[in-house]
């Protein structure tokens, strides 16, 4: 029942010809008119950080660490919680069947 089944390639009934070829055809190419130099593009200007920029910069990297941290934790967090709750409950039912099998 769960054997695979392979497939076996049917044999021709009748005669098979061969493809036919197709015959290549000439290209024209159009003279390509010749694009204009590009523009040169302005430097951009740097990104300078003052004391202040730079405080507030790694308050918020700060930030962004803890509040990722607090919900990974709090998500292992759950998943223990789950896990413990899970076992209380298999222990329970194996004592229930075990009191019936006694009685």
């Amino acid at each position: 029942m769960l054997r695979p089944k392979i497939p076996t390639m049917p044999t021709p009934t009748r005669h098979v010809s061969p493809p036919a070829v197709i015959q290549p055809t000439a290209v024209e190419q159009h003279p390509t008119p010749i694009a204009p130099a590009p523009v040169p593009v302005p430097s951009q200007p740097r990104v300078q950080l003052t004391p202040s920029a730079l405080v507030a910069l790694v308050g918020g990297g700060t930030a962004v660490v803890l509040v990722v941290g607090a919900v990974l934790v709090s998500m292992l967090l759950a998943v223990a919680v789950t896990a413990a709750s899970v076992a209380v409950c298999a222990l329970v039912i194996r004592s229930l069947i075990n009191s019936q099998h006694h009685r």
